[in-house]
């Protein structure tokens, strides 16, 4: 059985993360889709950062 004060416990309980809203916004600013902005926002900071190189 797994303790309850796991990182995944813990990440489910707080619910959204600080990267994921701050890639959602971004891809969505810059795309204008719903669809695009999830996708990235499942990728996290790791498109925060992409996108912080590559505009």
């Amino acid at each position: 059985m797994r303790e309850r004060n796991s990182p995944f416990a813990k990440t489910v309980k707080s619910g959204i993360t600080f990267g994921s809203a701050l890639a959602m916004v971004i891809s969505y600013t810059a795309w204008r889709s719903v669809g695009w902005a999830i996708v990235h926002g499942l990728l996290s900071w790791v498109y925060v950062i992409y996108y912080v190189l590559k505009y």
